[in-house]
C-alpha cells in the first residue's frame, strides 16, 4: 500500500488581501511560516520518504519545513506548479468580479469551461498533476510521499485520484497549510483525510 499526502502551502499576504496568485512568486507571510512549521509538526510522526513541491517559494518553503522533520530535501516538480491565471494574476478578486463579470460568473459557477486570457484551463492542470502523481506512486510503491502545492492543484489532483469527473472544483475546500491523505492499493485511491487543519490556529477563509 502506498500513501500520498497532499498539502497546501502556508498563508501569504495575497491570501489576506484577496488577490489572485497563480504563478506569481508570492512568499509566505509570518503567519504562513508559522503554519508551515505547524504542518511539519503534524506530519512529523508520519513515515514520509519523499517530498515533492511546486517551484514557487510559498510552496517550497512549506515543503522544506515538512521535509526537514524527516531528514530529507524536497524535490521541485513543475507538474505541481500552481495554475497559470494569465491576466488575472496579481489582481484583486473584487476587481475581476467588477470589471469582467461574465468571466467571473464562469469562474464561480462553471470553472471547467473557463479559459482565462493567457492562462491554463482546469483540465490542463488536472491532467499534468494527476499524470505525475500516478508516476510517483508507481516509483515509490509501498512508501508514503508528500506533495506540497497550491489550492487549485490540490483540489483538482484530489478529485482526479478519486476518479471524479469535471464539475467538482468548488465542492472541495482547502485551508492554507492543511493536508489530505490518500491510500493507493489495487490500483484504487481511497481518501483517508481531507483538509486536515487541526494544527492551525489562524487561517483565512477563501470562498473563491
Amino acid at each position: 500500500m502506498t500513501e500520498v499526502v497532499i498539502a497546501r502551502h502556508g498563508e501569504t499576504e495575497s491570501n489576506r488581501l484577496g488577490l489572485f496568485r497563480g504563478r506569481l512568486d508570492v512568499p509566505l507571510n509570518e503567519t504562513g511560516r508559522a503554519q508551515a512549521e505547524h504542518l511539519a509538526d503534524a506530519l512529523a510522526g508520519e513515515p514520509i520518504s519523499h517530498v515533492y513541491s511546486s517551484p514557487l517559494s510559498r510552496a517550497l518553503e512549506t515543503a522544506r519545513a515538512v521535509a526537514a522533520r524527516h531528514g530529507i530535501e524536497p524535490v521541485v516538480d513543475r507538474a505541481f506548479d500552481n495554475i497559470d491565471l494569465g491576466t488575472w494574476q496579481g489582481r484583486r478578486k473584487s476587481e475581476v468580479r467588477r470589471e469582467e463579470p461574465e468571466l467571473w460568473r464562469m469562474w464561480t459557477t462553471d470553472p471547467d469551461r473557463l479559459a482565462i486570457p493567457g492562462g491554463e484551463t482546469i483540465a490542463e492542470v488536472r491532467e499534468r498533476a494527476h499524470a505525475r502523481a500516478r508516476e510517483l506512486v508507481r516509483d515509490h510503491d509501498g512508501c508514503r510521499i508528500a506533495i506540497v502545492s497550491h489550492r487549485s492543484v490540490a483540489k483538482l489532483l484530489g478529485g482526479a485520484l478519486l476518479g471524479l469527473e469535471a464539475g467538482y472544483f468548488w465542492n472541495l475546500y482547502l485551508d492554507n497549510a492543511a493536508y489530505s491523505l490518500f491510500r493507493h492499493n489495487d490500483d484504487r485511491f481511497t481518501l483517508v483525510r481531507w483538509n486536515e487543519a487541526c494544527h492551525l490556529l489562524d487561517r483565512v477563509v477563501e470562498e473563491y
